[in-house]
């Protein structure tokens, strides 16, 4: 009897099952190959020649007579159940398997070509041999429900554990036509901006990070923490200015946010006091502010960019989640929690704090996440309602799908918002549960949406909707990054939605969907954004108060960036000084600006 392993396996049926439903909009291979006739003994040993030597690669790995390279010696003759189940199961062999898409008479053609390679006498008796081998493999996600008992919650599952057939009947979520709101800024105190804390060299770039006010168990420091803006050099990677903001201005902190000009930095802020409302610190000092929690609405704290301190608090109908440069011009604001008559997703002028209008979450059918720009749509991260709060709905149903209360999930979707017309134009709905982040290439034509209930990351054509390829990541992704040539696509495996820390990123093939490196890095690193320079990936560490450099090329870490204060890291802002000493964002958590985008061979050089 024949050996079937031929490679050591370990635990790889799972994820060459997910590894089966890459490419899903790509043709067959084989279908542009004539079909074999296994009667001719000649043709059947040149078809399989070419699925050795030419698009299978198999000589690259088991060498040119089988003895045995990277893969082991095929010396024992394989036979086509061998391979059949090797191509379904190996991980390994995965690659080969996609490149291929050989049919069942293909796979008996290589089997026999292996055996004849080795030293074997193909006849008629071993294709026929190795035609029963291949025809008595039971397909790998072959199900035969009356095999077995199936209750009646069997039988529901049964229903809707295809997510294609959901995705594919889509019903549109959103409102038709223009479903723009608006909602009166205002300014509700200014601050004098004090003196500069750093004095910024033409041609040099710095980076900005926004850090709050947790600290991990047994950390001390004197005095109250708050929020924090912190300043350091691009180049050299260390901090040279911060600045800790008054506790009655602290607030829970998710992003980092830089105006066009340079000029100011967006922190998250306190709301108003209520007609009477009172709020008091623990040493009795009556406070303005409430510190609000992340579903209650809040305001957003402009800081200047030199001296690092406040200068305006606006009142914007919503607490800052995440907010961008959009167009040059704009910030693309969204937001966790909001009043009455707020927007959970809006363009703001910051120049004279005027939103410019923005959409809610009843036009758009569901709740509001994050949003993100290719600078021409908006694209927001959209999650079914009914599972909690508008702000924790997904989350909580994403954390209880992962601990096995939930069984499924309704889907979730990418909504896309033209600014112009204020018309939804169209929905993207994604395999798995509750994205927190979207990656669009430099040319628009795909985007990368990691699923952070289900540890996956999608590949998805923006021209026809069709997922190209899902494939695992670590635990909880979140932020996603693509490396300058557009080749990799870095996932931070934040541990979101798990209960647990992340503590790695994953370096992802963008042709092909397979991870091709797994790097150690902070206890949840959320946000990754390449450099402006190109040659490095910035990762932002919530749970350890730093900021990692890693090597883009060679993927090695080269810097931890320690926050003051140990202050919980989100978000990251890049901005350069020209020669004439002017202030410009070159990078942010949105994309590249001002004209530098390495991905387009426009890097900036420092």
């Amino acid at each position: 009897m024949r050996p079937i392993f031929w490679l050591a396996l370990g635990s790889v049926a799972f994820t060459a099952a997910c590894e089966s439903q890459m490419s899903a909009d790509t043709d067959a291979a084989s279908d542009a190959r004539a079909p074999v006739d296994l009667t001719d003994l000649q043709a059947t040993l040149e078809r399989g020649s070419e699925l050795f030597r030419g698009v299978g690669a198999c000589a690259d790995c088991h060498g040119d007579l089988g003895e045995g390279l990277d893969g082991p010696s095929l010396s024992f003759g394989p036979t086509a159940y061998d391979i059949y189940y090797q191509l379904n199961t190996n991980p390994e062999m995965a690659e080969s398997r996609d490149d291929m898409r050989a049919s069942n008479d293909e796979i008996v053609a290589l089997a026999a070509y292996v055996f004849d390679l080795t030293g074997g006498n193909v006849t008629a008796e071993v294709i026929a041999e190795n035609i029963n081998s291949v025809a008595n493999a039971r397909e790998f996600d072959e199900f035969v429900p009356e095999t077995y008992l199936l209750s009646a919650y069997d039988q529901g599952i049964a229903v809707i554990e295809d997510q294609d057939e959901a995705l594919s009947n889509w019903q549109r979520r959103a409102q038709t036509g223009n479903i723009m709101r608006t909602f009166q800024s205002q300014v509700v105190a200014t601050w004098d901006p004090g003196e500069p804390k750093f004095e910024p060299e033409p041609g040099k770039v710095y980076f900005y990070e926004n850090t709050g006010a947790n600290r991990p168990p047994g950390y001390e420091q004197e005095g109250q923490p708050s929020n924090s803006v912190i300043v350091g050099d691009a180049q050299t990677k260390e901090v040279i200015a911060s600045y800790q903001f008054p506790p009655e201005l602290r607030t829970s902190m998710h992003a980092t946010a830089v105006t066009p000009d340079g000029r100011y930095v967006y922190i998250p802020g306190p709301r108003p006091l209520l007609e009477g409302e009172t709020q008091q610190t623990t040493s009795g000092t009556q406070l303005r502010y409430a510190i609000p929690g992340l579903d209650s609405s809040a305001t957003i704290i402009k800081a200047d960019a030199l001296t690092l301190q406040p200068v305006e608090q606006v009142v914007v109908g919503g607490r800052m989640h995440h907010a961008q440069i959009f167009q040059d011009r704009y910030m693309l604001v969204d937001t966790f929690g909001r009043e009455d008559d707020g927007l959970d997703v809006f363009l703001m002028d910051p120049e004279t704090n005027e939103i410019i209008g923005g959409v809610r979450d009843e036009e758009l059918g569901g709740s509001t996440y994050t949003a993100f720009t290719d600078n021409e749509l908006i694209y927001i991260l959209m999650e079914p309602a009914g599972y909690g709060s508008s702000t924790a709905g997904g989350y909580l149903a994403a954390l209880r799908y992962n601990q096995g209360e939930y069984t499924a999930l309704r889907s979730f979707w990418v909504a896309v918002l033209d600014p112009e017309t204020w018309e939804v134009v169209r929905e993207y709905p994604y395999r798995g549960f509750r994205s927190s982040w979207i990656t669009i290439d430099s040319a628009s034509e795909y985007m990368y949406v990691p699923a952070s209930a289900n540890a996956y990351v999608n590949k998805i054509n923006l021209a026809t909707g069709a997922t190209v390829w899902t494939t695992p990541t670590g635990t909880g992704p979140y932020g996603a990054t693509l490396n300058a040539d557009e080749s990799e696509l870095w996932v931070a495996d934040k541990g979101e939605t798990t209960g647990m820390f992340g503590r790695t990123l994953t370096v992802v093939d963008v042709v092909t969907g397979r991870p091709i490196d797994t790097l150690f890095a902070g206890y949840q690193i959320d946000h990754v954004l390449l450099s402006p320079n190109g040659r490095e990936i910035w990762g932002t560490s919530n749970k350890d108060g730093q900021v990692y450099v890693w090597d883009a090329e060679t993927r090695e870490q080269t810097h931890v960036i320690d926050m003051p204060n140990f202050g919980d890291a989100h978000g990251l802002v890049f901005v350069w000084y020209d020669d004439d000493g002017v202030p410009h964002v070159v990078r942010d958590q949105g994309g590249f600006h001002s004209g530098i985008n390495p991905t387009l061979g426009r890097p900036l050089e420092y």
